[in-house]
């Protein structure tokens, strides 16, 4: 594992605030300048009850014309600096989240080439796309609307209590009286919105996983003409997402006006006691000093009902935060951090009882794996499903660390070195190639870039794939399509192949790579193999004869156990495992 990234680190999911607060490490100066442009952009909003204020009392007392232009002034002052400033404002702080919510991407990205196989294979890669791209927005959009919002908000509560406290000292009371109400109502409506937001949450992540394997299983769906079934499928989910998202509105619009009717009637309140004292002369309030009040008790009580529709956005982030925590606080990570890294590698392998579980509580995948692998050595694994191949080969590349036991890599035990060192020196050929949508050539040469045209045509050449790859429309440059679309299941190995080959690697991991060929598109990628295991060491997991019979030494395996290994002609002359899974067509 590389070093603890900036999110990653004591990850919390218990503690989403302090998560985002710490997301937003290095942004502090930005943030704090865009705090000081906010208060300069939006002194307008309680600037404008004031002037509002002194205009009346001008107008009542008859005071000089002279003062009537000056507050005007004022207010031009303060209206014209908000396009700047508010436009400087949206800036700095959509620099510090679009910083945050790239930074926070590329860190799942990062965490998830670090999680173990085991992690990959029990999650739906539909639900990891959407914590990477759909709660990554959301936590950016709830701190953006807490900064939108939320100092609006606090600086129009702020500004009218303090401007109040100074001009009207004696109607503060009336207008303190909406706080405590807010505060009611805002952690109310948070307990509620907490548990409605996370049902939503699991059912978006669903309904992601239903459309991920609906598109994956397009082929198999048309092919028996299940479109209806599979459309069932996707239309439940969809219907918990809308129920999910009925719910959130329904609480949202009940806590909405609920709070708009009791901050009215207080509003209304605020108003005739105000009005009141004024009419009688009481304390030496003027018909200013009721329109002041009236003004911000309006500006107050939208400030506060701002701050309550700021709940559920703010739950729906926080709880965004505890999604990314699946990823960011996963504890099945491969660690190569500080370890030697391996200069070169020769291909010397020695498995010394190994046993894997799959969980504490799991059967064992492999039990007491003994094995010497010489160097340049090409070694078949054969058995039935379940008898602990996949497993093997995973720990060969180092992808899953043996429960007990060891593997010594020329030497080196697998455990204390850098992994990372040794899979330059690896490459692997799959039942399914892992091709992507760029070029043949980006295909090819993938990870090693800088490789000249003579090395990409030479492994081509090599693995009998010239031919059909000139023939592409734009030869080298053609797209391959999603998945390697365009080529044949023969065509797309090849291409694995000459991946393979341009890596010139020592240690070769060929899982079923020609199960799902035809007989011509076997021949040709068995030479191709022949050309890319010489001289390397090879593990070949494999049903066919055809490819496991030339192997140095097969190893037969029954349920995590090495039943037989030997050459092919000696296995079937005893007549044990390996002859019998011969005379089953299982080879």
């Amino acid at each position: 594992m590389t070093a603890a990234g900036p999110f990653d680190d004591d990850f919390s999911a218990d503690h989403p605030v302090r998560m985002v607060v710490r997301f937003f490490r290095g942004n502090q100066l930005r943030l704090a300048r865009a705090l000081l442009i906010f208060l300069v952009k939006s002194s307008p909003v309680w600037m404008l009850p004031l002037v509002t204020a002194n205009v009346i009392d001008i107008v009542i007392r008859h005071r000089r014309e002279s003062d009537l232009w000056i507050q005007a002034a004022i207010l031009l002052a303060f209206l014209v600096q908000n396009v700047p400033m508010h436009t400087l404002y949206v800036r700095t702080v959509s620099k510090a989240i679009r910083d945050v919510e790239t930074r926070l991407r590329g860190e799942l990205c990062r965490r998830l080439q670090q999680l173990s196989i085991g992690f990959h294979r029990s999650s739906d890669p539909g639900i990891l796309q959407t914590k990477v791209m759909r709660d990554v927005e959301n936590v950016g959009l709830a701190v953006r609307d807490s900064f939108d919002m939320g100092l609006g908000a606090i600086t129009s509560l702020v500004g009218g209590i303090v401007i109040t406290a100074i001009k009207a000292p004696v109607l503060l009371p009336l207008l303190v009286l909406a706080l405590p109400t807010g505060a009611a109502l805002g952690l109310g409506m948070r307990r509620r919105m907490r548990e409605r937001n996370a049902a939503f949450r699991h059912t978006i992540e669903r309904l992601s996983s239903g459309v991920s394997e609906m598109t994956h299983l397009v082929a198999l769906t048309r092919a028996h003409a299940l479109e209806p079934v599979a459309l069932s499928r996707i239309d439940d989910r969809l219907r918990e997402v809308r129920d999910a998202g009925v719910a959130i509105d329904t609480e949202v619009g009940f806590f909405g006006s609920l709070s708009w009717t009791i901050f009215q009637l207080l509003g209304g309140g605020c108003l005739i006691g105000a009005g009141w004292v004024a009419y009688h002369g009481y304390l030496g309030v003027t018909p200013g000093d009721v329109v002041l009040v009236s003004s911000f008790f309006v500006t107050l009580t939208g400030s506060v009902s701002a701050l309550m529709n700021l709940v559920p956005v703010m739950g729906k982030g926080l709880e965004s935060v505890r999604s990314l925590g699946d990823v960011l606080a996963a504890p099945d990570l491969e660690h190569n951090e500080g370890k030697p890294r391996l200069a070169a590698v020769r291909g010397d392998f020695s498995f010394e009882g190994l046993t894997y579980r799959y969980g504490p509580e799991g059967e064992a995948a492999l039990t007491d794996f003994t094995l010497k692998v010489k160097a340049g050595e090409t070694i078949a694994v054969v058995g039935a499903s379940g008898s602990g191949k996949s497993t093997l080969l995973n720990i060969v590349i180092g992808l899953m660390t043996p429960t007990d036991g060891r593997v010594l890599l020329d030497g080196h035990d697998m455990a204390a070195i850098d992994r990372r060192s040794y899979r330059r020196y690896l490459a692997i050929v799959p039942q399914e190639p892992l091709l992507f949508a760029g070029s043949v050539r980006e295909n090819v040469t993938y990870g090693s870039p800088d490789l000249t045209d003579d090395d990409v045509r030479a492994a081509l050449a090599a693995a009998h794939a010239t031919e059909f790859v000139d023939a592409l429309p734009d030869g080298w440059a053609t797209k391959l399509g999603d998945r390697g679309a365009r080529l044949s299941g023969g065509q797309k190995q090849r291409i694995a192949i000459a991946r393979a080959l341009i890596r010139d690697p020592r240690v070769l991991v060929l899982d079923e790579a020609t199960s799902a060929l035809d007989t011509t598109s076997e021949q040709l990628v068995r030479e191709a193999l022949g050309r890319l295991m010489a001289g390397r060491t090879s593990f070949v997991v494999a049903h066919r004869l055809s490819t496991v019979q030339s192997a140095d030494r097969i190893v037969v395996m029954d349920k995590g156990r090495i039943v037989e290994v030997g050459r092919h002609d000696d296995l079937l002359a005893v007549d044990g495992p390996y002859s019998r899974l011969h005379a089953s067509a299982m080879l």
